[in-house]
């Protein structure tokens, strides 16, 4: 028979779950992410559900689990990766692999990316399991590996798509980044991913002739990758808008009103945006967030030239982070990387992965956004692009699109998105719960 949940017991449970995941040591590099799959695939047992635990290198583990449905309808995924990135404790309010409970938040390596999503996604799929929920379709559950090191060769999804395809096909997956608040221009925004930007990472190589240093010359390969560096930096890439990005703008004005909203509503169109953005949004905090959201970028994040103080190096390099829009493959954007850099310069791409971008006019999409708008009624829900990369870019050759849609709650002037990575990474009791019973509310729906 199917029952509800008991909410604020599930609170406690999801909570509970994120403490002992916040308490596995799983820094990538190494990773030892199999600790983490072990646990989950004990959760899961003492539960009734038999998981699947792959070891996809010494330590490396990922879990896979499945509530089969009628099948009816395709299956839905929820997904995340159990790694973290290093931590600096002595930087730390609390220790970062204690899981610690202070002033309301649950601080550790990882309660933000990711493994309070983890958490959620284990704790409704848990709840489904629990209380009989009849399923239209199968509910896939994974917990996976490697993700903040990643790349073609990762013991996570990317091994998983390759070595056990069958195991991840669904219609949608649902995964991180989305679905939790952030005020602007005095409203609360619920912005849920549906796009990611592809990465070009690169190296541009400039050459000169070399020479000793007390005779300075016109040809010298620093100067030239200096001169291309500061254009990079001074000019930036042009100006695009993709779906999402117009999606996000539009509801996001409308929604706002006044003077932010008709800021935001001018950055669909390029007449002004270096105004808006540079005199009205100056100083905003998700000034960032917007200019990625309109531009390909190309970061400069090393220079590697010379070995001794009195020569002058025939080759000098720059390390670029380099990210591309949904319509720019790699080499539409190196064609407007050197449109800027300018001629003479040698290219080597070093790591790539496509633009992604989700439909948002999906039954799904509007399930989540009316959910959001149940529990906060004044919640303006958006469509967004993520600037970075997720694991969605190895399902979506499986023909998997993927949301970023983990909800959560977060108190006014809550930084979000400056912990990701950083010292005294937390996220809220309070929000974590609220956010449990929406995704426990929205895959019920979906998949009954």
């Amino acid at each position: 028979m199917f029952t509800k949940p008991n909410w604020l017991a599930a609170s406690v449970e999801v909570v509970r779950h994120l403490q002992d995941l916040l308490r596995l040591d799983t820094t990538n590099p190494p990773g030892n992410e199999l600790i983490a799959a072990e646990h989950i695939a004990r959760a899961l047992r003492a539960e009734g559900i038999e998981p699947l635990v792959l070891e996809s290198a010494p330590g490396r583990g990922n879990v896979i689990a499945r509530l089969k449905g009628t099948g009816e309808k395709p299956p839905l995924l929820l997904y995340g990766h159990t790694d973290v990135v290093p931590a600096e404790p002595e930087h730390w309010t609390h220790p970062p692999f204690s899981g610690a409970i202070a002033d309301g938040f649950v601080w550790g390596r990882g309660a933000l990316d990711m493994k309070g999503t983890v958490a959620q996604q284990l704790t409704v799929f848990t709840l489904l399991k629990r209380h009989n929920t009849p399923l239209q379709r199968d509910v896939i559950f994974a917990a996976t590996a490697d993700e903040e090191v990643g790349g073609e060769d990762s013991c996570g999804m990317a091994w998983l798509a390759k070595h056990q395809p069958a195991l991840l096909r669904a219609e949608f997956g649902i995964t991180e980044v989305g679905g939790y608040s952030t005020e602007l221009g005095g409203k609360m925004l619920f912005p849920i991913q549906v796009a990611e930007k592809g990465t070009v990472w690169l190296k541009i190589r400039a050459k000169g002739r070399p020479g000793h240093a007390s005779m300075p010359h016109d040809n010298n390969a620093v100067v030239h990758l200096a001169r291309a560096v500061d254009r990079l930096a001074t000019h930036g890439l042009s100006y695009h808008l993709c779906n999402a990005a117009n999606g996000f703008l539009e509801a996001a004005a409308t929604g706002i009103g006044g003077p932010m909203g008709e800021a935001l509503a001018s950055l669909r169109s390029p007449e002004g945006v270096d105004h808006i953005l540079n005199s009205i949004l100056k100083d905003h905090e998700l000034r960032p967030f917007l200019f990625a959201l309109l531009h390909n970028t190309a970061t400069p994040t090393g220079l590697n030239a010379g070995y001794k103080t009195n020569v002058i190096p025939g080759v000098a390099e720059a390390i670029i982070d380099g990210r591309n829009l949904p319509g720019f493959d790699t080499e539409a954007f190196l064609s407007e990387v050197r449109s800027v850099v300018g001629d003479g310069f040698e290219y080597e791409v070093t790591q790539e992965s496509p633009p992604l971008e989700t439909r948002h006019d999906t039954p799904l999409f509007k399930l989540m956004a009316e959910k959001l708008q149940q529990h906060e009624p004044d919640a303006i829900v958006t469509p967004y692009m993520m600037s970075g990369a997720t694991d969605a870019k190895y399902l979506a050759p499986l023909g998997v699109p993927s949301y970023g849609f983990a909800p959560l709650k977060l108190p006014s002037g809550f930084k979000y998105a400056e912990l990701f990575h950083a010292h005294n990474e937390r996220t809220p009791v309070e929000g974590l719960g609220w956010g449990v019973q929406v995704l426990y509310e929205v895959v019920q729906e979906y998949c009954s």
